[in-house]
């Protein structure tokens, strides 16, 4: 399989806000090949998003923003009823916030991620995703879009004349449909570093992931996500690396896939 098969891993990361710490960004990047940056409406500030670039950039990850629902109380993880004309302002504000400050750091941005509620909403909503791929194409139609195979965000992205990455997770558990099992239920987010790697590999080598009933579904990845704010975070992008590495999966960002 050696040299057969690439791909990129990604982590949602500047997450921190004010002396509010979250993840462990700078453990974490030296096994990753993107860096989704928070923009400021569900976590992160100014100084947490340039702090963030330059480690990304210290490191040759690539910078993508991490746009969400304006919600820092709730970490951008509650769903909230906006007008899809609103959602596409505030993504496009965040996607302008963060390349402003990767500017001034000499970084280009490359990709785009909604987060958390906005990203699972717009799976399935395909007029909020529509909003967030129109965003991304007033602002710079260069960047990528990521999204869960088979979803709305995909079909927008290409509809938008997009590049889409799609996007699996490795420590997360997927219902039968492709969408990932809610974090209100027991096992939706999976620690173990060996049951983590195992599952990326069968993502990128199979194509395969497991569901929360334990069956296996078809999905086509393009990157891998490891949250940033899972605990033990570091080791368990590294043992992704490593098994990918293992498994001989050319690990490489997906801007330059």
């Amino acid at each position: 399989m050696a040299g057969s098969i690439s791909i990129d891993i990604n982590c949602d990361m500047g997450e921190s806000f004010g002396p509010w710490p979250m993840g462990t960004d700078a453990l974490v990047l030296p096994f990753i090949t993107s860096a989704n940056i928070a923009c400021g409406a569900h976590a992160g500030d100014p100084s947490v998003m340039r702090r963030t670039v330059r480690l990304a950039r210290e490191h040759g990850v690539s910078v993508g923003a991490h746009p969400g629902f304006p919600d820092l109380q709730g970490f951008g993880r509650r769903e909230m009823r906006i007008p899809p004309s609103e959602v596409e302002d505030s993504v496009l504000a965040q996607i302008g916030a963060l390349d402003a400050i990767a500017r001034a750091e000499g970084v280009r941005l490359r990709h785009v991620k909604a987060h958390g509620a906005l990203y699972n909403m717009a799976a399935r909503d395909r007029s909020l995703a529509d909003a967030v791929a129109r965003a991304i194409r007033a602002f710079d139609p260069s960047l990528i879009m990521l999204g869960l195979p088979g979803s709305a965000l995909i079909d927008a992205g290409e509809a938008a004349g997009l590049t889409v990455a799609r996007e699996g997770f490795a420590d997360r558990s997927y219902e039968p449909d492709g969408s990932l099992t809610p974090r209100s239920r027991e096992g939706a987010v999976l620690h173990a570093a060996d049951v983590v790697a195992e599952r990326a590999v069968r993502l990128v080598a199979e194509g395969r992931a497991v569901t929360s009933g334990k069956t296996t579904i078809a999905l086509r990845v393009d990157t891998i996500c490891v949250h940033g704010d899972t605990p033990g975070a570091a080791t368990l992008a590294s043992r992704v690396r490593q098994a990918l590495a293992a498994a001989g999966v050319d690990v490489r960002p997906m801007s330059k896939a």
